[in-house]
């Protein structure tokens, strides 16, 4: 077993299904809706009969009332392609005690991977350092996953965020829709991730955002003057946290408002989560969002 999975948290979430919000595009039968009609248990609609169409499907009940033929039309089931974009600049090396943003990323998707492929979802993986680290393209088998986690045991952090680029580059190269999950620390400028969400948006991505944050950036609650080194390059900083705290502080909130905002507006699914929280806790709480609410 990779050092990134923990069986106890795969058994504890296999209770959980992993779905898409939206229908899905897959290739063989599976648990997600798809935006075709199909033979599954789940009814959809009436639809008038039209010569052709198979009359095993006739609603004679419905023909009995109206004295006109109607068709029952079912919502098709099919697999999903999980797509997995993690971060992999140099700052996902900062941390809190022994964990970092990085090991967070690779627990969350790792444990992701391993779940959808449990379900029969093809699974792909990116890799965005300054650019498109690693491709993985993908595919639906117990080697291929192996492929991936292997993948996330050996990756690295360094180099400046490319982040824009890759969301951009991933949103023409993943050409079928997908649910596409990005695990990132997200030291961009809001405004220029809107275009991003929004061409994911335009491809009928299901798109989902897990923010991985140290409360420290956000409180900002340091009581000395500090060092701070930049772990994408950038000459290191001096800063007294008595002069400087409040104006970070709104610098954050006004980051954090603008952001949200950003993914309000591409109806990404954002989840925002601290490295002092368990990450089983965070994939419990995403999959049961995610379950299909009872009608």
């Amino acid at each position: 077993m990779h050092s990134f999975i923990e069986p106890r948290v795969i058994a504890r979430l296999k209770a959980l299904p992993f779905h898409a919000r939206l229908p899905m595009l897959g290739s063989v039968s599976g648990m997600h809706r798809s935006p075709h009609r199909g033979s599954s248990l789940e009814f959809a609609e009436y639809r008038k009969y039209v010569p052709g169409d198979d009359t095993r499907r006739l609603d004679w009940r419905a023909y009995g009332r109206s004295d006109r033929y109607y068709i029952k039309e079912f919502e098709a089931d099919t697999n999903l392609r999980l797509c997995l974009i993690m971060d992999t600049s140099g700052s996902m090396n900062y941390g809190a005690g022994d964990q970092s943003k990085l090991n967070f990323a690779k627990q969350l998707c790792g444990t992701l991977a391993y779940l959808a492929a449990q379900q029969g979802d093809a699974i792909g993986l990116y890799c965005a350092g300054e650019k498109f680290d690693k491709q993985i393209s993908p595919k639906r088998s117990s080697s291929h996953l192996k492929t991936i986690l292997d993948e996330l045991e050996s990756v690295e952090a360094k180099g400046e965020t490319g982040l824009v680029a890759a969301l951009h580059e991933a949103a023409e190269r993943i050409r079928q829709r997908a649910l596409v999950i990005i695990v990132s620390d997200l030291f961009v400028e809001p405004r220029e991730l809107s275009d991003c969400f929004q061409h994911l948006r335009f491809r009928n991505h299901d798109a989902v955002v897990f923010h991985v944050m140290e409360q420290k950036e956000i409180d900002f609650d340091f009581d000395r003057p500090i060092r701070f080194r930049d772990l994408e390059g950038g000459a290191p900083v001096l800063a007294d946290p008595s002069i400087v705290a409040g104006d970070y502080r709104k610098a954050m909130q006004q980051y954090l408002t603008d952001l949200q905002a950003v993914m309000r507006d591409a109806a990404v699914d954002y989840q925002r989560v601290g490295l002092e929280k368990h990450y089983g806790d965070v994939l419990a709480k995403f999959l049961l969002e995610r379950a299909p609410k009872r009608k």
